[in-house]
Formats: structure tokens, sequence, C-alpha cells
């Protein structure tokens, strides 16, 4: 459990009412904001396959980001388990200032972006990118690095790179392209066990399918603490406040990065049917399953292990 006393917690701090404890929670629905991304998607659908043997309808909005922060604070939506920050900087303060949303820490741990390069060239000693200045392992890389879609942001954070020379970088070329297309590369180069750095992040499938290492960053080209990001549980204030039981809920689901890498591959790699991955997913992690229902109950006050045990 991340936070044994979270709903006590939040009661004595004006969020809960206290007698809120000692009820049902109001709403039978979950209205879950869902940007079109398959670690969100696969995501949204474990957490449904928990709640709904619990008593509780859960619905997906296929919304963008920052329509969902919109939607959260009009009351359309009541929860986000993608606050991707400092990505979401902008949309998270402006809600975080108005008041209308709780932020329940991260549902991801170890999530993180950078350089990144296949295992067997880590496993050489290829760690970190202050290696990319010298010349030798520069050649072996042809000094190129790929990235994704010219003008996204990560793109950007690498173009400044290379003209301020951070790492060595001022002769190597940048070689942006779609996602998939930068995929394809490092598919073509890992059969071949050639050497390729490119842009990676965790959660996704490249992980596992690559073994995929994020170099350390000392200057920070991808964000500070090595492009260490934030997936964050964002709930409407208004819904938190009704809702204690599923608030805890929300609270304890938690995974790292692995887990979720693996089935965005059992999803959008793999093409595997998504009730189909979110269920076998539970089904094979039951340590888990007991680790986020602890402590929570299904909306008539039985056992919520139980009931989701049954249901798998």
């Amino acid at each position: 459990m991340r936070n044994t006393t979270l709903v006590t917690s939040l009661a004595f701090a004006g969020l809960l009412p206290l007698s809120a404890q000692a009820t049902q929670d109001v709403n039978e629905e979950l209205r879950l904001v869902a940007p079109p991304w398959p670690g969100i998607t696969v995501k949204s659908e474990i957490f449904a396959q928990l709640a709904e043997p619990l008593g509780y309808r859960v619905d997906a909005l296929e919304v963008s980001s920052t329509v969902g922060y919109q939607v959260l604070q009009s009351g359309e939506a009541d929860a986000f388990l993608a606050g991707w920050l400092p990505a979401q900087q902008e949309s998270y303060d402006a809600a975080m200032e108005n008041g209308a949303i709780v932020d329940l820490g991260n549902n991801v741990n170890g999530a993180r972006m950078g350089f990144a390069v296949p295992g067997y060239v880590a496993d050489v000693g290829i760690t970190n990118a202050e290696q990319l200045a010298d010349p030798e392992i520069a050649e072996r890389f042809d000094y190129r690095v790929y990235s994704i879609e010219n003008g996204s942001t990560v793109t950007d954070m690498l173009n400044a790179a290379i003209d301020a020379d951070v790492h060595g970088l001022g002769d190597w070329e940048g070689k942006p392209s779609s996602t998939p297309g930068m995929l394809s590369e490092v598919k073509g180069a890992v059969q071949e066990e050639r050497w390729i750095l490119f842009y990676g992040w965790t959660p996704h499938w490249m992980v596992p399918e690559y073994d995929t290492r994020i170099l350390d960053d000392s200057e920070g080209v991808y964000g500070d603490d090595n492009g260490s990001s934030d997936v964050k549980t964002i709930v409407s204030k208004t819904y938190a406040e009704a809702n204690p039981n599923m608030l805890r809920l929300l609270d304890q689901f938690v995974l790292s990065a692995d887990e979720q890498s693996e089935f965005i591959r059992a999803y959008s790699l793999e093409n595997g049917d998504l009730e189909e991955v979110a269920h076998d997913w539970l089904v094979n992690h039951p340590e888990r399953v007991a680790t986020f229902l602890e402590g929570v109950t299904t909306r008539d006050g039985d056992s919520a292990l139980s009931a989701v045990e049954q249901s798998l």
C-alpha cells in the first residue's frame, strides 16, 4: 500500500469530510480521462476490471491530455491515470491553482526518457551520455542519433544539445523521424547487433523488446534527474471528496515502468485484445491485485479482493 493513511489524512486536511469515511461512495460511475496512448488504454482497462466487480461502472473518455484537465475541472470527468510531468506542467499547474484537482502521486515508478541504446551496447560499458564525446565511441554510432518527429519537444531538446555541443554532440547528426520510423531503425540495428543511439523512454514496449537502456545524463538534456518523469494519478476534487473508497483504490493502483512496458508490448506490438491483455495481467499478478485492493471494499461493504478474484 503506497499511503496507508491517505483517506484519514485527506479528511483531516479538509479535503474529505470525516463523515464520508463511514458512508458509501456517492458515485457509482467513474469517468477516466484516457488519451489514445497504448499505456493509458491498457492501464485504464486494468483499473476497470478491478473496479467493476466492486459495483462500479467505469467509462473511458478518449480525449487529449489538455482537454482532460479541462473536463476534470468542469465536472465531466473524474480521474486521469496519465498525468505526465513535466510534459503536462502548464495544464496541471492551472488546474491545481484553481483548486479543482487532487494529486495522488505517481502511479508508475521509474518513468524516464533520454538517450538510449540496446542492451548489448550497454553491456560493453556504454552507460553514460558523457561517453558520447569520445571520438572512438561516436564513430561506432556513426555520429548519428535517432529521434521522433520534427517539432516534438524531445527533438527540440536534442537539437539544442547538438547546437550547444553538449557531450560533444556538435559533430553529430540528428535523425528525426516518426516514432515507428525511429523504432524501425532500432529494430534493424538490433537484428544486426549494430550500435545505435536513439531517443528512448519507459514505460514503452521498446524496453522489453530491445532491452533498451537509457543512459545517465549529467547535463539533463531530456530533463532533470536523468530524464525522470512523474506519471501521476489526478482526481477531480469534487469526486475525491465524495468517494473515499474509490479514492483509496486510485491511490493504491501503482505500477512499475517495467510492468507497464510489458503490457504495452502485449497490446500494441503483439496486437493483443485489450480486455484479454488486461485480464491476463491481473490473473498473472495476484500479489499486485491484493496490494491494490488493501483496505478497499465493494460498494456494499464486502471484501473487494474476494469480488475481484471471483470475477477473474
